[in-house]
């Protein structure tokens, strides 16, 4: 029962489906390697138990009676502390929320239940969501995998690592600057982007809800396909055949994104292009000016919609947070709106020069980060290296988001260094079947 803590959620569906693995026994395995782990108030910010169990009863009365209703029914999974859950308190990883009791469950985890997936607890994330990090003060910074040290990666952190450190099968994230790719790729994880309005926010904390979605965090392709289909309650994506690499042209990206790398992620990227060019991909190298002006101005378009959401509470009780996240709250407070207005108007137009430049590739390819998890005690002594390390850390996955794609980053073998993949808005199914073919490649 132990190894079912490291197996794909996709197999432990189909061994529930297959009478091999009961979802309740399944259930308790993840309970109690959560409540014994040493790490285990780093990740979950508070568990579900009582709740779970009767999910995982109830899935395996439906497996039983073969009526299952997901491939992932009876699979326990964990929920980014943003998702509101009835009864349960949802805090946003913020002294300012502390104590918030919703009273009804958010819209994307009522149907990811209803799809059979079997709760286990909320994890710790950023403050507010609002940091590429995972360094939380307030109340846990999550390890990284590779170095417990080292932040997990933000926001979804404590998602990121409890799937890494074998306390869920899969978790939910979500991902407005890069919060869903950065610790899955600091983790070892593949991390699946949603395009802006593929999932329902209701019931979400927000930050900045123009950028804000919602995204799983898996061992696979595969299970993120597979949790997908669970969260938006509809047929996953069908893989089969996705597996081959000829014929398939990607952009390598030129512009910004490779500039800084670090000597870790330049090395795998380039160890990840080799072997995506060996498996029969054609890369091009290509350079996209469209996205120098967006970003910079991501400030102007993600403080500002941040502030307009949460000032009001940031005035009257921001001493309880991090200051390093209320202070990039702050900067939204001075811009005009005029300005704001005008760079969305850029931004538009920059979205469609990209879409047209980028029509005739199946991916776009950078490193998802240009850096390594940095350690959390710098972090917290150095207010540049904070700074700093958090606008390069979210720099690449930025780009995603700003040019409102759908986005998968990858492990390339490299603890800690993963490839990103860049798709086109609601070509989530597209890229899934082309990033299942490259992790194919870079497993080879």
């Amino acid at each position: 029962m132990e190894d079912w803590r490291w197996m794909e959620a996709g197999a432990l569906g189909r061994g529930i489906g297959a009478g091999e693995i009961d979802p309740v026994e399944l259930f308790e395995t993840y309970a109690a390697a959560i409540e014994t782990h040493e790490l285990r108030d780093r990740i979950y910010a508070r568990l579900t138990l009582e709740t779970g169990r009767a999910e995982a009863e109830a899935a395996r009365d439906r497996a039983r009676a073969g009526a299952r209703r997901s491939p992932l029914d009876g699979v326990p999974v964990s929920w980014k502390d943003l998702f509101d859950t009835a009864g349960t308190a949802t805090e946003a990883g913020s002294g300012l929320l502390k104590g918030r009791m919703p009273e009804r469950d958010a819209k994307v985890l009522t149907v990811g239940r209803a799809m059979g997936l079997v709760g286990l607890g909320k994890t710790h994330m950023s403050e507010l969501a609002f940091s590429g990090l995972g360094l939380n003060p307030v109340t846990a910074t999550p390890p990284s995998v590779n170095d417990a040290d080292a932040v997990s990666g933000g926001s979804s952190s404590g998602a990121a690592a409890s799937v890494a450190f074998g306390l869920a099968a899969a978790a939910v994230g979500s991902d407005t600057g890069g919060s869903v790719r950065v610790p899955s790729a600091w983790n070892d994880l593949v991390g699946l982007k949603t395009t802006s309005g593929r999932l329902s926010l209701a019931g979400t904390v927000p930050l900045a809800a123009k950028f804000d979605t919602v995204g799983p965090l898996c061992r696979s392709v595969a299970d993120a396909a597979l949790m997908l289909g669970a969260l938006e309650g509809a047929r996953p994506t069908d893989l089969a055949g996705a597996g081959d690499l000829r014929g398939r042209r990607f952009a390598r990206l030129t512009t910004i994104a490779e500039h800084d790398l670090r000597p870790e992620p330049a090395a795998a990227y380039d160890e990840a292009l080799d072997r995506l060019r060996a498996a029969g991909a054609e890369i091009v190298e290509v350079s996209a000016p469209e996205i120098e002006g967006p970003m910079g101005e991501a400030g102007v378009l993600y403080t500002t919609e941040a502030w307009g959401i949460w000032g009001e509470e940031i005035t009257a009780r921001g001493d309880a947070m991090f200051r390093p996240i209320r202070e990039r709250f702050e900067a939204g407070a001075k811009v005009p709106g005029g300005v704001y207005v005008a760079a969305w108007r850029r931004l538009e137009a920059a979205r469609l020069a990209w879409a047209a430049r980028m029509a005739g590739f199946d991916a776009v390819l950078c490193p998802t980060t240009p850096n390594l998890p940095p350690k959390v005690d710098r972090l917290m002594e150095e207010d540049e290296y904070y700074v700093t390390e958090n606008l390069l850390t979210l720099r690449n996955t930025r780009i995603g988001n700003l040019m409102g794609l759908a986005a998968v980053t990858l492990p390339t073998g490299r603890p800690s260094c993963g490839l990103s993949l860049m798709g086109t808005a609601m070509g989530e199914a597209r890229i899934l079947r082309v990033a299942a073919a490259a992790e194919a490649a870079l497993a080879a």
